[in-house]
Order: C-alpha cells, then sequence, then structure tokens
C-alpha cells in the first residue's frame, strides 16, 4: 500500500494556485470561472475559506 497523495485530487482550498483555467463551484454552490495561475478565492457568500470543485 502506497502513502503517496492521489493526482486525482478535484477539490482545492482558497488560496492554491488554478493549475487548469475553468469553471469551478465553490462548497456553497457558486460558480466562478477561474484563469490559470490564478488562487483559489474565498466562499463568494461568506468570504471565508473554502473548497472549490470542478464544475463538469
Amino acid at each position: 500500500m502506497s502513502n503517496t497523495k492521489s493526482s486525482t485530487n478535484t477539490s482545492y482550498r482558497t488560496g492554491e494556485i488554478v493549475k487548469h483555467a475553468g469553471n469551478y463551484i465553490s462548497e456553497s454552490g457558486k460558480e466562478n470561472k477561474l484563469q490559470e495561475g490564478e488562487t483559489f478565492p474565498a466562499c463568494p457568500i461568506s468570504g471565508n475559506e473554502t473548497t472549490w470543485s470542478a464544475a463538469n
């Protein structure tokens, strides 16, 4: 069994760098278009840290 982190992580935290431009959805359900090189923003509803997932 390997202890290496999976490269299929599909959630991103506020402050992480966007590696692939596209639409992402916050935990609150708000969609945001982000460009490669930007940082994932705080929650557009609460202003707090959040997680983002790629919109499919």
